[in-house]
């Protein structure tokens, strides 16, 4: 069987992955969107692409009435799912099947049996790979699940059978944490899996996450391409992944390729496939679970393991037997990667907006995979994932250094993004040791907030003044030109005041521009300039023989800068004393609105009005993403007013109860 177009049914930079692995191939590819995705960047390289829907994934990524719909339309032959969506539903492979279209993945019984994460650990047993001790029964009644987390033992983990990415997971280190824990884990299953099933597993304590990569043909070959490590992570969800691990010497790392291959036959599986250990400080594994799609971290395997994994899915997929043994296959290097979400980098909470400027490093050994670029809009529609960047060097040493230059050259503006916090997780001397456990981001006292308003440093601030007259000086000589700044500098050798607003704070730069120097002064720091480069995202300055190199982007009134690997956003000011903006106001002493810290769904109230609450007393829970988010009050207080129900969408910044502290004292 040959393939001469394929479907896409997915979005963002797995989409664009695929649609370049179609055509690298010479494959037509066919991108399907929703309203929200109309102009995104995997439409735009598509051969063919078709609507599906609004912007809510429930009526448009996941239906599959629609994407099957696209298909036939477009006349492709098979269709890749990528991963997320549906690409573990087995019902979707079956309905491709049933529309005369190959699904690029496993078959639906293999998808059935190991999406469970209860029957993978039976079948895991009966094959001897070890799993952890724990309940995978069918009684999901609550007492049954109560009497067999005494019996498991703490700490527990709680896990959604269905599914993963954290979602429906959670750590219970006291008795009288299960019972919220159950229920908030079963909910947030339910919201994410269309299941509420969860099992039991004893917590082992600083693990390392090491997973197995596997690949299987429709003739019995079966192979692993060894393991990535992918300890570092957030909230349950992985954010740094490497290859191979440090913890596996080559006796453990066959053993464990060979328990996978071992397992993924037993299940019937075809196509490429992943399964997750757990690995403790003596050299122990336990099966986790597997992932039976292509994983976001595929192209770490790619570059130590020297394949295409879209590549050959496709090939497996048209019927083409592994192209390698087992002894074929060799490590080569070393590669690292990140995840580049857009949330904030302590608090992980996702974050929307408009892309000013998108601006990922290039050079030997870097990868990027991304699914926008600059001028695209973040949603709170999808998972917040915006780009992934991989490295690979010779030696570990070597992808991390070569890693750490890439992050401080990696520019994104106009959208909070987790960057900081993996500079700092790159820069740790236990990453750099690769002692790297589950635990790592707090044992390295990680994350931490970067103060980026209350300090902006004076080459930010002259790199933003100069950078905004060059803009300003261009467009007013633009015929019909229309400013985004007031009062266009002039030429006429007088020192322009550039005032601009961080925070609580405001700044006011003095420039002024000579014939072949730039003259600036800020806050103390006098400085002689010149301008070696600018364009429309980049300026070059040189002062006293140091060249600094700044990426500079504007939306509306913001001036955004990024440089030495920190982002900074600066509001223009205009006929504004230095003296007049003080510290915001926090409202009357006692009182506090509570704020939403991004957009989503109230599901659920803990608290009435009138009620008396205690510090970090949880009164309301709101859904994005299909992340629950727990809203506490701040201080021990009384609840003045609830000013949203269960189902009620809110935007960032919206409030969501007012409490007084006044009648508490």
């Amino acid at each position: 069987m040959y393939f001469d177009k394929i479907l896409i049914a997915n979005r963002g930079e797995i989409a664009v992955r695929l649609i370049r692995a179609c055509h690298e191939l010479g494959i037509a590819a066919v991108a399907v969107y929703s309203e929200a995705d109309r102009a995104a960047l995997h439409v735009r390289l598509a051969d063919e692409a078709y609507p599906i829907g609004p912007a809510a994934a429930t009526q448009s990524y996941l239906s599959v009435e629609r994407i099957i719909a696209a298909a036939q339309r477009s006349g492709a032959q098979a269709v890749h799912p990528g991963y997320g969506f549906l690409s573990e539903r087995a019902h979707f492979a079956r309905a491709c099947a049933a529309a005369g279209l190959v699904f690029i993945g496993p078959p639906p019984e293999a998808i059935e049996l190991m999406g469970s994460k209860i029957a993978a650990k039976h079948l895991a047993e009966q094959a001897g790979v070890p799993t952890a001790p724990g309940y995978m029964g069918d009684d999901q009644s609550p007492a049954r699940l109560r009497a067999e987390a005494r019996r498991v033992g703490l700490p527990l983990l709680i896990k959604a059978s269905a599914g993963g990415g954290g979602k429906g997971m959670r750590v219970v280190r006291s008795l009288a944490e299960l019972e919220p824990a159950l229920e908030g884990a079963q909910r947030e299953a339910r919201a994410a899996f269309g299941d509420d099933a969860v099992f039991l597993e004893r917590l082992i304590e600083r693990p390392r996450h090491v997973e197995i990569q596997v690949l299987a043909d429709a003739h019995g070959a079966c192979v692993h391409l060894f393991e990535r490590e992918c300890s570092i992570q957030r909230r349950h969800q992985k954010i740094v992944e490497e290859s191979p691990s440090l913890a596996l010497s080559p006796g453990l790392r066959a053993e464990m390729g060979a328990a996978a291959v071992r397992l993924a036959q037993a299940a019937g599986y075809r196509n490429a496939g992943t399964l997750e250990f757990m690995l403790d400080a003596h050299g122990r594994y336990y099966f986790l679970e597997m992932n039976t799609r292509l994983q976001v971290e595929h192209p770490v395997t790619e570059a130590v393991a020297g394949v295409d994994l879209v590549q050959l899915q496709i090939a497996i997929a048209a019927g083409a037997p592994l192209p390698f043994t087992q002894a074929d296959l060799s490590l080569r290097g070393h590669a690292i990667e990140v995840r580049i979400y857009a949330e904030d980098s302590v608090t992980f909470l996702p974050a929307t907006g408009h892309v000013a400027l998108f601006a990922p490093p290039a050079g030997p050994g870097i990868r990027n995979d991304a699914g926008l670029t600059s001028g695209d809009e973040v949603t709170i529609n999808y998972d917040p994932i915006l780009a992934k960047l991989i490295v690979a060097a010779p030696t570990r040493a070597a992808a991390v250094e070569r890693l750490r230059c890439a992050l401080a050259e990696y520019a994104v503006l106009g959208v909070t993004t987790n960057l900081p916090l993996l500079r700092a997780i790159v820069a740790h001397p236990a990453f750099a040791a690769g002692d790297t456990t589950t635990d790592f981001l707090a044992d390295a006292g990680l994350p931490y907030a970067e103060d980026v308003t209350s300090v902006i440093p004076a080459d930010v601030l002259i790199a933003a003044a100069i950078g905004d007259m060059l803009a300003t000086s261009a467009d007013a000589r633009s015929v019909g030109a229309d400013p985004w700044r007031a009062g266009a500098w002039r030429a006429t050798g007088a020192a322009q005041p550039q005032r601009y607003r961080a925070g609580a704070h405001e700044h006011v730069v003095y420039v002024t521009r000579g014939s072949d120097r730039w003259r600036a002064y800020v806050a103390g720091a006098d400085r002689e300039l010149r301008v070696l480069a600018s364009g429309s995202a980049e300026l070059v300055l040189e002062h006293a023989g140091q060249i600094e190199r700044f990426m500079l982007a504007h939306s509306g009134a913001e001036t955004l800068i990024a440089w030495r690997g920190t982002s900074y956003a600066l509001t223009r000011v205009a006929g504004l004393s230095v003296d007049t903006l003080g510290p915001r106001g926090h409202g009357p002493r006692g009182h506090a609105s509570l704020e939403a810290p991004m957009p989503g769904t109230v599901i659920k109230l803990l608290a009435e009005e009138g009620q008396l609450v205690e510090a970090q007393q949880p009164l309301l829970v709101l859904e994005a993403m299909k992340m629950e988010h727990v809203v506490v009050a701040p201080y021990n207080g009384v609840v003045q007013k609830l000013c949203y129900r269960p189902g009620d969408l809110v935007a960032k910044g919206a409030v969501l109860a007012e409490l007084d502290a006044g009648e508490a004292e």
